[in-house]
């Protein structure tokens, strides 16, 4: 499933690199960059809320939903920032997703994909985003520090997504400023909060730290707010929830 869906962003990267002109250009013009470090670093757990139609593990989970609703619903809900899929094929996103959602809220925004060439971060600035998402499993470690360094020339936040212990090295090599830890394998799509645990001691302490995928109750956000994340990336169960804003806010206190 991973190489179809690396596959999938190579060839949307060649799209990307043919208008590379075109998103600088639109770069100059974009509103300034909103602070994601600076948004996750309040007392407290902050909570990455996610704008998701479906995904391969859990299949169509909401395929109408309305992005800017739901997003304006998950800042009520006291979100610090929102993450916007856009891969097309699998997760049934767009850019025009993020743009509308970046247009409709004051939060920062992610762009939550799968980065493979520089074009591509600089189509995510054009588009309004404050930070991309750069997988370490996805990547060599020479095209994680060419796409580190790109991030900071856009100007953008770059979460720098890890899956165990034995790829917090690479992150910390590459001069990650923030990492998530993902709790989802990529082989199997099965959760377990116990991976961010237990890379929870590796990860350097003046790192910004993210627990991702599995939490969906105030007691998983518990967990890892006592592992010491300092926020958390939510995505299927706030879709899935009849009041998104109260599950949120629910989560965030748990801490």
């Amino acid at each position: 499933m991973l190489r179809s869906i690396l596959a999938s962003a190579d060839a949307r990267a060649v799209v990307a690199d043919a208008a590379l002109d075109d998103h600088r250009a639109a770069c100059l013009t974009a509103p300034p960059v909103r602070d994601l470090a600076g948004a996750l670093r309040v007392s407290g757990l902050s909570v990455i809320a996610e704008i998701k139609r479906r995904s391969p593990s859990a299949g169509n989970i909401d395929d109408a939903l309305d992005p800017v609703s739901l997003a304006t619903r998950y800042v009520e809900g006291g979100a610090d920032a929102i993450s916007v899929l856009t891969e097309p094929d699998f997760f049934g996103g767009s850019l025009e997703d993020l743009k509308s959602v970046r247009e409709a809220v004051s939060v920062p925004v992610l762009r939550k994909d799968f980065t493979r060439s520089p074009s591509q971060i600089w189509e995510a600035r054009a588009a309004g985003a404050d930070a991309v998402l750069l997988i370490v499993a996805s990547l060599t470690p020479e095209r994680l520090d060419l796409l580190l360094g790109t991030a900071k020339e856009v100007g953008v936040a770059a979460i720098v997504e890890v899956h165990g212990v034995d790829e917090v090295s690479i992150a910390v090599d590459a001069g990650a400023e923030i990492i998530g830890v993902n709790n989802r394998d990529l082989r199997t799509f099965v959760t377990d909060l116990s991976v961010a645990e237990q890379a929870a001691p590796f990860l350097p302490s003046g790192a910004i730290t993210i627990g991702e995928s599995g939490v969906s109750t105030p007691k998983g956000a518990a967990r890892m707010a006592s592992a010491g994340y300092d926020a958390i990336l939510v995505g299927e169960a706030l879709v899935r929830s009849e009041d998104p804003a109260a599950l949120l806010s629910s989560l965030k206190a748990a801490s």
